[in-house]
C-alpha cells in the first residue's frame, strides 16, 4: 500500500481491495479511538491491543512508512530526470485502475453512467485549476494530509493521485526525501525542518481519516455501484493531469532554491519542446498497465 501511495496511479485502497484486507482495514480504522485507554485500564494492555486489532494496524503502517521513505527519493529523481517516462508509466497505471475499478460495478443503469460522466467532467476541470498552495504554507500541508488520507480507505483513488490533483505531489515527495536525507546524513536541521512539515501533514491525515472513515464506509456499503462509478469517472477525468507531455506555464522555487514546474498544461507530443520519445513512452504505458493486470492475476490465483 505504501508503494502504491507513492505513485499517483495505484490506490492503496485498491491494493487492500485486491489483497482481501479491505474490510478488515475499514473495521480496524473505525474501531480505533480514545476508548482504547478505557479498555486498557479495565482489561489490561494485551486485551486492548487485541480488541483493536493493533497487530494488523501496526504491521500495515510500518510497511507503508518504510515503503514511502525508501521510494520517495527515487520517484523524485526520476520525475526530474525522466518526466515523460515516469508520467507515461503512471498513465498506464491509471488506465488499468480505471478498468479494474469499473469491473467492480455490478449494475449498469442511468445513475451509473450519469455518475461516471459528471465525475469525469468535474475531475477534468479540477486538473485545469491552479494549484492551491505550496508546502511552505502550513494550512496547505494540513489540507493536503486531510484530503489525501481518504485514498487510503477508498479503492480507486491513490493518496499521491489526490496530492497530484491539488498540486502538492512533487513538493510532498521532496519533503519526504528531505526527511530521509536528514536521517541518513545525521543532519538535524534538515531533519527537523522536514519533520515539522510532515507532522502537520500527518495531523491533517488523522483528522481526515477520523471524520471521513465512517461516512465513506457507509457510502461504500450502501451505494457501492454509485461510489465505484464516481471513482471510475474521477480517474477518467484526471488523466489530463498525468498526461506525459506538458508545457510549463509557471515555475516555483523549491527548498533547494531550484526552479521547478508549478502550473502546466497538456500538449500533443509533436508540440513538446524536447524529444517526445513516443516509442519509449508507449512502452512505459504498457508496463504500467501490466503492473495492475499482474496484481489482479496474482490476487485471483490466491483466491483459487
Amino acid at each position: 500500500m505504501g508503494a502504491a501511495d507513492v505513485v499517483p496511479g495505484v490506490s492503496g485502497g485498491t491494493i487492500a481491495f485486491i489483497a482481501g484486507i479491505y474490510e478488515e482495514l475499514i473495521e480496524t480504522i473505525h474501531r480505533f479511538d480514545l476508548n482504547f485507554f478505557k479498555v486498557w485500564k479495565k482489561e489490561g494492555f494485551i486485551s486492548a491491543w487485541k480488541y483493536y486489532n493493533l497487530n494488523f494496524l501496526l504491521a500495515l503502517l510500518l510497511g507503508i512508512v518504510i515503503s514511502i521513505l525508501s521510494l520517495a527519493k527515487l520517484i523524485t529523481q526520476l520525475l526530474r530526470d525522466h518526466p515523460v517516462f515516469v508520467w507515461s508509466f503512471f498513465f498506464g497505471l491509471v488506465i488499468a485502475s480505471i478498468i479494474y475499478v469499473g469491473k467492480q460495478i455490478s449494475t449498469w443503469k442511468l445513475l451509473t453512467w450519469l455518475s461516471i460522466l459528471l465525475a469525469s467532467i468535474a475531475s477534468y476541470f479540477i486538473t485545469l485549476a491552479e494549484p492551491l498552495g505550496t508546502p511552505d504554507d502550513t494550512w496547505f500541508l494540513f489540507f493536503a494530509g486531510f484530503i489525501a488520507i481518504i485514498a487510503m480507505i477508498l479503492p480507486g483513488i491513490s493518496g499521491a493521485f489526490i496530492l497530484l490533483i491539488i498540486g502538492a505531489y512533487q513538493s510532498i515527495m521532496e519533503v519526504i526525501t528531505q526527511l530521509s536525507d536528514g536521517i541518513t546524513n545525521f543532519n538535524w536541521e534538515q531533519f527537523s525542518q522536514a519533520f515539522l512539515k510532515i507532522s502537520v501533514f500527518l495531523i491533517g491525515a488523522v483528522f481526515g481519516i477520523k471524520i471521513f472513515s465512517k461516512i465513506l464506509n457507509w457510502m461504500f456499503h450502501h451505494h457501492k455501484n454509485t461510489i465505484l462509478a464516481i471513482l471510475t469517472g474521477f480517474m477518467i477525468g484526471a488523466l489530463n493531469k498525468i498526461w506525459p507531455w506538458k508545457e510549463v506555464l509557471e515555475f516555483r522555487t523549491n527548498h533547494h532554491g531550484e526552479q521547478v514546474p508549478f502550473l502546466e498544461k497538456s500538449i500533443f507530443p509533436g508540440q513538446y519542446i524536447e524529444d517526445p520519445q513516443i516509442v519509449y513512452a508507449l512502452l512505459f504505458m504498457v508496463l504500467g498497465f501490466l503492473t495492475i493486470f499482474l496484481l489482479e492475476r496474482i490476487s485471483l490465483a490466491k483466491k483459487e
